[in-house]
């Protein structure tokens, strides 16, 4: 069995990573780490996982994570992951890094957006940016590959069909997003306490949010020139899940039906993408728990626009299910091991 290492494993997506590898057969969760939790249970802290999983938190070391894991998930926050990545691939380790730190090509978009010297730019241009519809064939000779942001993905994969065929005017492109409280992160903040955030929604980061970057530099590789959006999240008072709006003006007066056989060509064959058809709106409900990403679309004909939907779960595929299906592909295992679960209602 692979042994496994799981960096940063007392967080929302640390937790979801180990849920989701306790369901896989071949392997083995060999070392986790917190610096909260150093020496202590990890069922003791979060009982769920009593009688399948009892390894003692350490503190991180990346020599003593090397000697026990064949591969390791990264899980730490932005900023701390690059400080680790380079010793974990020079001890010939491969890495998923569900952080930022490995995601934007360049070091110094890096810096405007995360207010930071990237300590090892050298891995920027080899590091694969993971998403497994679109990049698979590279995600499987990668050492490192970086997961890709919980918005990000839901908006790249309800995008890519349309900037690929030429479908849409890519200087119109507004997307507006709602995540639930986790995508900030297991800690206490006064914005994400429960009186903040119950009964409550709200939109943040106006025009400056450090995801912009990531789907621009991806979309605009899809296209195959630059692209600039407008995007615009927002915090749901919910657990989990995103659910993005996104609005692009119609280059072509293409009928609902051909546009859904594009979007269906586009994903043949792709187990975690469901295509809900022209009309139907995806909705988080249909998705938490699982690895699923449900896209559907409206075209507006009195506007000559198209609005397209997608939703995820922000911790499964936007974090650590997407971060398992790509070590699968990497390790060669079958791209669904341990991901077979369609989520859970209501």
């Amino acid at each position: 069995m692979t042994k496994i290492g799981v960096l940063g494993a007392s967080g929302y997506t640390g937790l979801e990573l180990i849920r989701i590898l306790l369901n896989s057969k071949q392997v083995k969760i060999s070392a986790i780490t917190s610096e909260k939790y150093t020496r202590t249970n990890i069922s003791d802290i979060f009982p769920f996982f009593k009688g399948r999983l009892d390894l003692i938190y350490e503190t991180l070391s990346p020599e003593v994570i090397s000697e026990k894991c064949d591969f390791v998930f990264s899980a730490l926050p932005h900023k701390t992951s690059m400080s680790v990545i380079p010793s974990l691939l020079k001890a010939g380790k491969k890495a998923v890094d569900l952080s930022a730190d490995y995601r934007l090509k360049s070091p110094d978009i890096y810096k405007e957006w995360y207010k930071e010297e990237h300590t090892s730019p050298e891995l920027l241009g080899s590091a694969i940016y993971g998403i497994p519809e679109l990049k698979r064939k590279k995600i499987k000779a990668a050492s490192l590959v970086a997961n890709p942001g919980c918005y990000p993905t839901s908006v790249i994969l309800a995008l890519a069909p349309l900037i690929k065929e030429n479908i849409i005017n890519t200087d119109s492109i507004i997307i507006d997003s709602k995540s639930g409280v986790t995508g900030a992160g297991r800690k206490v903040e006064e914005a994400l306490l429960f009186a903040e955030c119950n009964e409550n929604f709200k939109s943040y980061s106006l025009a400056s949010h450090r995801h912009t970057p990531e789907i621009e530099q991806e979309i605009s590789e899809i296209a195959g020139k630059k692209i600039k959006i407008t995007f615009v999240p927002h915090l749901l008072p919910v657990n989990r899940g995103i659910l993005s709006t996104i609005y692009s003006d119609l280059i072509s007066d293409l009928t609902s039906d051909k546009i859904l056989k594009i979007y269906e060509n586009f994903y043949k064959g792709e187990r975690f993408i469901r295509i809900m058809g022209h009309g139907k709106s995806p909705q988080l409900r249909s998705v938490l728990g699982s690895n699923y990403c449900d896209i559907g679309f409206q075209i507006d004909r009195r506007t000559k626009r198209i609005i397209v939907i997608s939703a995820i779960d922000n911790l499964v595929k936007g974090a650590a299910g997407q971060a398992v299906q790509n070590m699968n592909i990497m390790l060669g295992f079958e791209e669904y091991a341990g991901l077979e679960d369609i989520g859970f209602f209501p």
